[in-house]
């Protein structure tokens, strides 16, 4: 499977923090935004990555990310002109995706929690149809809401409804078969003038080849497009590594687990960093027996 990160808009609602820099280069407490969609990406297993911006902000991301190669992955770059909605990075991805499974993460969106890494590793595995989650929020007309029957089938998906029926949000991680750009391009502009990620999902729906994993209790899912749940999600991250002694989201430290990268390839990473808290943390991650993941 390949994966899509999203990391194109505005970011509006983070002005004047996104007037200079592209807002999933912002740091979420001790580490820039698009390093937390990315470590799902790995997570997942996933190595070949597009990440989609816009034509002022790709170059930072290419000099600040490279090619990928130093966390043993394959990155790509394309641009999106224009915010036209999340399922035009299928259409922009066409040739990147060549027919094959794909997960699209949102570059703002950060998610944790043990379990999610089976789930991931679950959802990569499809050959066929599409993977979404679901999520209970307090004010679900603020997202894409999923409807379900008494027996927790899903029955439909619908964009920032007025009238919600239910309490589950779709988050911004989705799994697709290789149809997925075919789809796309049959997708109509909604009222405001965007290519729906749920009418897209709706197209698996409607064929039966949609699959829902709800996020129970002790996943956590944040976005960080506005400031308060900008700091909100730094502070979580803050009070769970301080709590624990390990980073979340540590690209370097996935790379060694995993198995991408040696422990001399580590140690050469760690010798380009300053000295601080993160170099330090790799340094003593190299000398120390690698657990495993899951």
């Amino acid at each position: 499977m390949k994966g899509i990160i999203l990391a194109g808009g505005r970011g509006s609602r983070l002005y004047p923090l996104t007037a200079g820099a592209s807002k999933q280069l912002l740091p979420v407490y001790n580490k820039p935004m698009i390093y937390y969609p990315l470590s799902m990406l790995m997570l997942a297993g996933i190595r070949e990555v597009l990440i989609i911006s816009t034509p002022e902000d790709l170059p930072s991301f290419e000099r600040f990310l490279g090619d990928g190669s130093q966390w043993g992955l394959h990155f790509t770059y394309a641009e999106q002109s224009e915010p036209r909605g999340l399922a035009e990075a299928f259409l922009i991805g066409r040739e990147f995706i060549n027919g094959e499974p794909v997960c699209l993460v949102l570059g703002d969106n950060l998610f944790f929690g043990h379990s999610l890494v089976h789930l991931l590793r679950g959802a990569a595995a499809l050959t066929e149809g599409a993977v979404v989650c679901a999520y209970r929020v307090s004010e679900p007309r603020r997202y894409g809401v999923i409807e379900f029957d008494d027996h927790g089938r899903a029955l439909s998906i619908e964009e920032k409804p007025e009238h919600p029926r239910s309490s589950f949000a779709v988050p911004g991680i989705y799994f697709f078969d290789g149809r997925v750009s075919e789809f796309a391009a049959t997708i109509k502009p909604s009222n405001r003038g965007e290519l729906e990620i749920t009418d897209l999902i709706n197209s698996y729906l409607q064929r039966g080849q949609l699959r829902v994993e709800q996020l129970r209790r002790g996943i956590a899912w944040l976005d960080t497009g506005t400031h308060e749940s900008l700091v909100q999600a730094s502070n979580f991250v803050h009070i769970v590594e301080a709590r624990q002694g390990l980073l979340i989201a540590c690209p370097e430290e996935l790379a060694y687990r995993l198995g991408y990268i040696s422990k001399e390839q580590l140690l050469a990473l760690v010798g380009r960093m300053a000295e601080n808290e993160y170099s330090s943390y790799l340094r003593e991650l190299a000398h120390e027996e690698i657990e495993p993941l899951f």
